[in-house]
């Protein structure tokens, strides 16, 4: 028997990987990267301007590397610093769409997905003419934290199958 859509939808058994941890310390700042990040249920991620401010439903930003690749090319350049996408977190080798509505694990943090995270006028103050449209369906994800810890780069990135379960170890 076909497995239904849904079923489809709430299987995902590609693995990512966290590349890029950015934080940006105050507003408009230039986002520094690190090799580790604190979150927190309460605040989101640690030493960045949005700790504690942001919606709880937009207290992460994730992007695909795959996706900057693709901004790339439409902007006529090999690559594009994460940097300039104001994105917290770069993460290869899974679709993040599908993780909308859905929680996932990076490292001992649980997320979950709450929306695109669309681009704003910034991208062309940072990317140049064409970044808005560029970024346009290649923004990310937006998500809220389930369970706090520390996250490290090269840390795999899961989607958990019930809203409870922990990752594999």
């Amino acid at each position: 028997m076909k497995p239904s859509i849904q079923e489809l939808m709430d299987t995902l058994p590609q693995k990512g990987e966290l590349l890029w941890i950015g934080l940006r310390p105050e507003r408009r700042a230039v986002l520094e990267a690190v090799e580790t990040a604190n979150i927190s249920i309460e605040d989101g991620l640690i030493g960045d301007h949005y700790t504690g401010k942001r919606n709880v439903n937009r207290q992460i930003t994730l992007i695909q590397q795959e996706h900057l690749l693709a901004v790339a090319s439409m902007l006529g350049r090999d690559v594009v610093d994460p940097q300039l996408t104001r994105r917290n977190l770069v993460i290869k080798g899974i679709n993040l769409l599908a993780l909308k509505d859905k929680q996932f694990q990076i490292g001992e943090v649980i997320l979950e997905g709450t929306g695109l995270c669309h681009p704003c006028s910034r991208m062309e103050e940072n990317l140049g003419p064409g970044g808005y449209n560029a970024m346009r369906g290649h923004g990310g994800l937006t998500a809220k934290v389930i369970r706090g810890g520390k996250i490290h780069l090269s840390d795999e990135v899961v989607m958990l199958s019930n809203k409870t379960e922990e990752a594999p170890t």
